[in-house]
């Protein structure tokens, strides 16, 4: 059986600019944080694989001791669990809000995929229920059920390290030649070739000018019949994709694998 595996922010809505960063920026102002991150300041900041992770960078020892912070690894990470629990919440009550739509061609490829005996999962950085949340909103309940969700601290290392990826292959029981990957940054499309699979990547506006000679296929998005079209910004592989992606467009990147 292949397999389709989505990464989630980006990639099944545009949820980096209109969900995690006001959703970061409530949590410091909440915590009395002196920190409002500019969209600027987020785009480097995506640069740092997790939520945790991109909060952690704010504990230098001079924001620490400005902010009476523990200096100490233990209290450090007991802080950074409260921040990134609030966060999410937020997070979480924006998705149900109806406050970030799904991008475009995702639900309808998905569709499309479960209907041609495709195997599909999510692999992401994000915390598990904020993946969970996203992918309900966007896909419906009932299809969300399909999906394997791989998502938070399940691998030690996040992306660009390939460890999601070769975990979505041991949950599935598939082998890389049987696995399409779709991903929106960098980070994630080198994590999806340490593990060997192929990749088409959807940019955004935090991504579209990232370097992306790895990937199989990189579009504007997967586009639909009666909406967004897609535009083919840079094609590797065998597909010969029109105004949309469709799932044999999907299969012909294994053929080009």
């Amino acid at each position: 059986m292949p397999a389709l595996v989505f990464d989630c922010d980006g990639v099944l809505a545009d949820t980096e600019r209109y969900g995690h960063l006001p959703a970061f920026n409530q949590t410091f102002a909440e915590f009395g944080l002196p920190v409002r991150w500019s969209e600027d300041e987020y785009a480097r900041k995506l640069l740092i694989g997790g939520g945790k992770e991109r909060m952690a960078s704010l504990l230098t020892p001079e924001f620490v001791a400005a902010n009476g912070l523990p200096a100490d690894p233990d209290g450090q990470r007991e802080v950074l669990a409260r921040w990134h629990r609030r966060k999410t919440e937020i997070y979480t009550a924006m998705v149900a809000d109806g406050r970030l739509p799904g991008r475009p061609g995702v639900r309808r490829l998905v569709d499309d995929a479960h209907h041609a005996g495709w195997a599909l999962a999510v692999a992401s950085t994000s915390a598990e229920p904020s993946v969970r949340a996203v992918l309900e909103h966007v896909v419906g309940t009932g299809r969300a059920a399909d999906f394997t969700v791989l998502a938070g601290d399940v691998v030690p290392r996040k992306k660009p390290a390939p460890d999601i990826y070769q975990l979505a292959l041991d949950r599935l029981g598939a082998e890389p030649d049987a696995v399409v990957v779709v991903e929106d940054s960098r980070n994630g499309l080198l994590a999806a070739a340490g593990a060997g699979l192929p990749c088409l990547v959807t940019v955004n506006g935090y991504t579209e000018h990232e370097e992306f000679s790895e990937a199989a296929l990189v579009v504007s998005s997967l586009g639909d019949p009666d909406g967004e079209h897609t535009t083919v910004l840079a094609n590797r592989s065998a597909a010969r994709p029109g105004g949309w992606i469709t799932i044999d467009d999907v299969a012909a990147l294994l053929k080009e694998a």
